[in-house]
């Protein structure tokens, strides 16, 4: 065989997947467990208004309704449990102190669902807001650890809940970052992502990499306090 002839029968290498070229998500419902405090309220509120179905969930079912009453847009209250085996995507938006209860309690309602962590593990004293490390290494981690059956990927951590929450702003003017293990994962969840009007998901690495995601949290509460302001991220050049 000639060099001519093997080069002619090597197969053609595929071209690269463009990083941008999305799924489309617009027919996935959205569970938002936390969906009473204001980031998770404001997650929903957002959601709902892009043409998602969004499900909040709580502890209390009457609470979880009594929220997505308030909210309008379609959006539906229900306990937990129901909230994560209606939903597709199910967003993880609870307090740190009930992270690792709230999720050992949901395994089973959660196995093979797409979860979605933007849980921040904070601690605060007179000095501010400074970055907590968990056991696992991450909010992510432990989700991971404690969901064997699930997708978990990392995101929505960087977000003003009174951004989220204002009906006057009709864009959130920030990035996403977004970590996970499976590319076709963290690819629905960046084009969750830019469901909301001025959002943009951008992938920042695997679930090992979330600790400091989740703690540049702390930086930007201190950058709102010296500055009165609502500050996001913006990732440049791509």
């Amino acid at each position: 065989m000639t060099s001519t002839e093997s080069t002619q029968q090597a197969p053609a290498k595929a071209p690269a997947k463009d990083p941008w070229d999305l799924p489309d998500v617009s027919g996935l419902v959205v569970g938002v467990l936390g969906g009473t405090g204001p980031q998770g309220k404001g997650l929903a509120y957002r959601f709902a208004r892009a043409g998602q179905k969004v499900i909040i969930g709580s502890r209390a079912a009457e609470r979880a309704q009594a929220a997505a009453d308030e909210l309008g847009l379609g959006i539906e209250g229900a306990d937990n449990a129901e909230c994560a085996r209606r939903s597709d995507i199910v967003i993880v938006a609870v307090p740190w102190e009930g992270h690792g209860a709230t999720l050992d309690a949901l395994r089973d309602e959660l196995s093979g669902k797409l979860v979605v962590d933007c849980v921040n593990p904070l601690g605060f004293d007179k000095k501010g807001a400074y970055a907590l490390k968990p056991e696992e290494g991450s909010a992510a981690q432990q989700a991971a650890a404690l969901l064997p059956d699930a997708r978990v990927t990392a995101a929505f951590h960087h977000l003003s809940a009174v951004l989220l929450a204002d009906p006057e702003i009709d864009e959130i003017d920030t990035d996403v970052m977004v970590l996970g293990e499976s590319r076709a994962d963290t690819d629905i969840v960046q084009a969750l992502a830019a469901r909301i009007p001025g959002m943009r998901g951008v992938f920042a690495g695997r679930l090992r990499n979330a600790h400091q995601v989740e703690s540049l949290v702390a930086n930007l509460i201190s950058v709102n306090r010296r500055y009165k302001a609502h500050a996001g991220l913006r990732i440049t050049d791509v």
